[in-house]
């Protein structure tokens, strides 16, 4: 097996991907798009691309390459392209056999491996990532056609803002973004996709529901199991003849909205694929405490103490916490409001922003403010009907309250009530007419680049009551650069996005996998157990794993089972069956083949022994074939060896053809003309000969 980790990925919006070679098929695990990189372009603020033009100072500025403070004249003012893999673009796309979907944001860059002309893998997704990824495809094409609209088409395929004598001048924030640490990115860029790509990529790709079985070619098993992290985000088993494997991505053991992570799915596999990079976004860059695992476990390794541990593990601590930075988000919000202030949240991440809604209304329903809330997206009026009706997707809790007979979110009756209003663009006629501020928006996009966020931002970035909500991960200076000078004020907030590093050690005994792939980077904060084979991954690096299984099992027909005739051959016990092989869901299958009535008893495939030359040429001469014995004495050996019955020795038939039988220890050879004569001296030596 080879392990390829093509991108490590950035948090939530930017999942990582690798390249996974298992049996001979070559897995892709995710395809997402890194689009916090449209931070590298304007979102078109008109006045400030009219004063470009006649800023001769900028211009001289930028060919001197003095690094100065950026402004919103240094970011790149074209129709934008979007950063896929970085390394994803280096392999030939049509020799990826299955690609696997963790998230609906892990699929955003899938249209452009479905849209090359060879591409004929197979796409394995839950059912409910297909949907909400669809959408987020679908919306992605509104908000850029939008914003193309202000640029128009391309002269050429090759922009002119990638040349690089324009690359060569950028600030070196920007220029970073464009070409990766090590000027390697250049060649992930690439023109957004079209909405007939989004709708020809979903006809590829297969759904699945949680621990639903796919058999792909006979030889691998693929199943989903539940993450917590999103509605229908999951990990993946692959089962295959040498080896099991699961990989964990990002995952949250409790969710407030989503099933939770079902990791007791993921046990008794061979290996651990551990992906949760969101850890070390987390936790190292300011925090230096080390987890060691063999202080916080008590060494037994009973079934009680691991259901004590898959217990602790379940502790709803972190989900109380994120319950607590909903409700200060919304805490802020209300004071904005109360003082005549507007709140936009341009948050993309569904659960939390069904959360947030939940909670804003109740916050402003006991306030006693009458303050509408919008809702402004191409897809959400479909993406807030379809939340309604996936109970099999989402937690425990929120089951209980369809089986009682209410929604399982709230919005489905703060619609009705006329508390939330949704509206698929800000130039809606119905939005223009029912718009009242105070209010509270809920849109796309986080990057700040695209869709209504922008034309919100520009309206109250000058209003110092207002309020924007960011999620962290976004690079605040560079997303405000066109909106500057900001008097709004601004709240910037994490949410969960995976396993904290002193849950780890706790899964994976658990989980007890046998081998262990573990980022190299994580690998300093945590000490993985000794009883663990721990292989270390770094970006764009290839790791050979070895197999697990030194044979491969085989299921056997039943009345082939019934002709098993063993026999002893080195030591080793051996039988011939003769049926059709198959591999059917990951294991051999032989069965019986069909064999006409007439066929003749087959000879024996394997020998074993060197033939008595003296019973051999009796069962010749009963064939009517005469010859006389020949001992041959190699120089090596001595007469005593010469005359042992072991000595090698050379029959020469001469009757009725010339033919020769060449006797040794390491083999025997026939050298006859006569195809026949040489077809009767095998039949003799199968007599003398054991063999199967």
């Amino acid at each position: 097996m080879k392990f390829t980790c093509l991108s490590k990925g950035g948090g939530f919006h930017f999942s990582p991907c690798h390249m996974l070679n298992v049996s001979g098929f070559r897995i892709l695990l995710d395809c997402p798009l890194d689009l916090s990189s449209l931070a590298l372009f304007s979102p078109v603020p008109v006045a400030h691309q009219a004063h470009e033009s006649l800023d001769t100072d900028s211009v001289i500025r930028k060919k001197q390459k003095i690094e100065k403070t950026l402004d919103a004249n240094d970011l790149v003012h074209a129709e934008p392209w979007y950063k896929t893999v970085k390394n994803l673009h280096l392999w030939d796309a049509s020799f990826i056999d299955v690609v696997l979907i963790s998230s609906p944001m892990g699929m955003l860059g899938l249209p452009f491996l479905t849209r090359t002309r060879d591409f004929s893998a197979k796409i394995y997704v839950t059912e409910a990532s297909a949907r909400i990824g669809q959408l987020l495809m679908e919306d992605l094409v509104s908000m850029h056609m939008e914003l193309r609209q202000f640029y128009g088409p391309e002269d050429s395929c090759f922009p002119q803002w990638m040349r690089w004598e324009e690359l060569e001048v950028l600030p070196s924030e920007l220029r970073k973004i464009a070409l990766g640490k090590d000027c390697e990115e250049l060649g992930a860029w690439m023109p957004l996709y079209s909405a007939v790509d989004v709708k020809d990529c979903m006809r590829k790709v297969q759904t699945l529901k949680y621990a639903e079985e796919a058999c792909y070619n006979g030889t691998l098993i693929v199943k989903a199991f539940s993450s917590g992290l999103e509605i229908g985000t999951c990990n993946w088993t692959i089962n295959g003849p040498k080896k099991n494997i699961a990989y964990i991505s990002s995952s949250i053991f409790v969710s407030m909205h989503a099933m939770d992570f079902d990791f007791l799915g993921l046990r008794g596999n061979d290996l651990i694929i551990y992906s949760d990079f969101s850890s070390l976004d987390k936790n190292m860059e300011n925090d230096d405490t080390y987890f060691d695992p063999v202080t916080s476990s008590s060494g037994r390794d009973d079934v009680s103490n691991l259901e004590e541990m898959a217990a602790s593990l379940l502790k709803d601590d972190e989900s109380a916490e994120e319950i607590e930075k909903l409700v200060f988000i919304c805490a802020c919000a209300l004071d904005s409001v109360r003082v005549g202030g507007s709140v936009l949240v341009p948050i993309d991440r569904l659960g939390v922003v069904l959360c947030l809604l939940e909670q804003m209304s109740l916050l402003l329903e006991s306030s006693s403010l009458k303050v509408p809330i919008y809702i402004i997206s191409s897809v959400a009026e479909e993406l807030l009907a379809f939340t309604n009706i996936i109970p099999e997707w989402v937690c425990k809790q929120r089951q209980e309250k369809l089986f009682s007979g209410e929604p399982l979110f709230a919005h489905v009756k703060l619609i009705k009530e006329r508390k939330i209003h949704v509206f698929p663009a800000v130039h809606s006629p119905e939005l223009l007419t029912n718009w009242q501020e105070p209010c509270v928006v809920f849109c796309p996009n986080w990057s700040l680049r695209l869709g209504p966020v922008v034309h919100l931002l520009r309206h109250w970035c000058s209003d110092p009551n207002s309020l924007l909500v960011l999620e962290s991960g976004v690079d605040a200076d560079i997303a405000l650069l066109p909106f500057k000078p900001m008097a709004m004020k601004v709240l910037q907030c994490s949410f969960l996005s995976g396993l904290s590093l002193q849950k780890v050690q706790p899964l994976l005994k658990i989980l007890q996998p046998k081998l262990v792939l573990f980022p190299k980077d994580l690998s300093c904060k945590i000490q993985i157990s000794e009883a663990n084979m721990i292989f270390l991954f770094s970006e764009n690096e290839t790791l050979r794993i070895p197999s697990s299984k030194e044979s491969t099992d085989i299921d056997i027909a039943t009345d082939l089972a019934s002709k098993f005739r063993w026999k002893t051959f080195k030591q080793e016990t051996i039988t011939r069956l003769e049926g059709e092989l198959f591999m059917d869901h990951g294991k051999h299958r032989l069965l019986s083949g069909f064999q006409p009535a007439n066929s003749k008893q087959q000879r024996p495939l394997v020998h074993w022994g060197s033939p008595d030359v003296k019973v051999l040429l009796t069962e010749l001469s009963k064939m009517g074939i005469s010859g006389t014995i020949k001992q041959v004495t190699d120089d090596a050996k001595s007469e005593d060896d010469a005359k042992s019955e072991n000595a090698a020795a050379i029959i020469d038939i001469h009757d009725p053809e010339k033919a020769l039988i060449d006797v040794r220890e390491t083999g025997t050879v026939i050298i006859a003309a006569n195809e026949n004569l040489a077809s009767h001296i095998v039949k003799a030596v199968d007599i003398v000969l054991d063999g199967i």
